[in-house]
């Protein structure tokens, strides 16, 4: 039994949420978020909660209830105040800014890096502070990670992009005799 699949999720005021076969729209003061479901969990909306149950016993679909109730959780907590992420970006030489709808780097290449933002996310390059923020988490999450993934922190000199509450577990260098 899931204990996260088996509570009733509150829809708080303000927020819309309608179900048209397998997708599931929620609407909020702060955008619209379409999910598609599969058909081993059935969703119920009510006037105020959202009730989920599964239509077959078997592991598959008891590992999709909890799941799907926090996709639930999450978009609705999305579409009422937006998710956020912040990088720091630590070396010399390393920059990064926003043009447009594209992030241009400096990551110590002989190129610059430049990325496309995604149309539903803002985001924001302040000196060595990058914040990206939007209201769908799951794309938050992803699109933060690949950036992180251009330029890791490594662990001699703490250079690369962390997260703001990552810790960087540093190694001793070469000894000199």
């Amino acid at each position: 039994m899931s204990r996260i699949g088996k509570q009733e999720i509150l829809i708080p005021v303000g927020v819309k949420v309608s179900q048209n076969g397998p997708t599931v729209t929620i609407v909020g003061p702060k955008g619209t978020l379409t999910k598609i479901f599969r058909d081993d969990i059935t969703i119920t909306i009510g006037d105020k909660v959202i009730t989920l149950n599964i239509k077959r016993n078997d592991k598959f679909s008891k590992s999709l209830w909890g799941t799907y109730a926090s996709h639930i959780k999450n978009m609705i907590a999305g579409v009422q105040t937006p998710y956020s992420k912040k990088l720091i970006l630590e070396g010399v030489g390393y920059k990064s800014e926003v043009k447009g709808k594209e992030f241009h780097f400096a990551l110590g290449f002989s190129h610059p890096v430049i990325v496309k933002i995604p149309d539903t996310i803002t985001a924001t390059a302040d000196k060595n502070n990058i914040v990206i923020s939007g209201i769908d988490k799951e794309l938050v999450g992803s699109f933060t990670a690949a950036i992180r993934a251009l330029k890791k922190p490594e662990p001699y000199k703490g250079k690369g992009m962390r997260y703001d509450n990552e810790v960087i577990r540093r190694k001793q260098g070469k000894k000199t005799v």
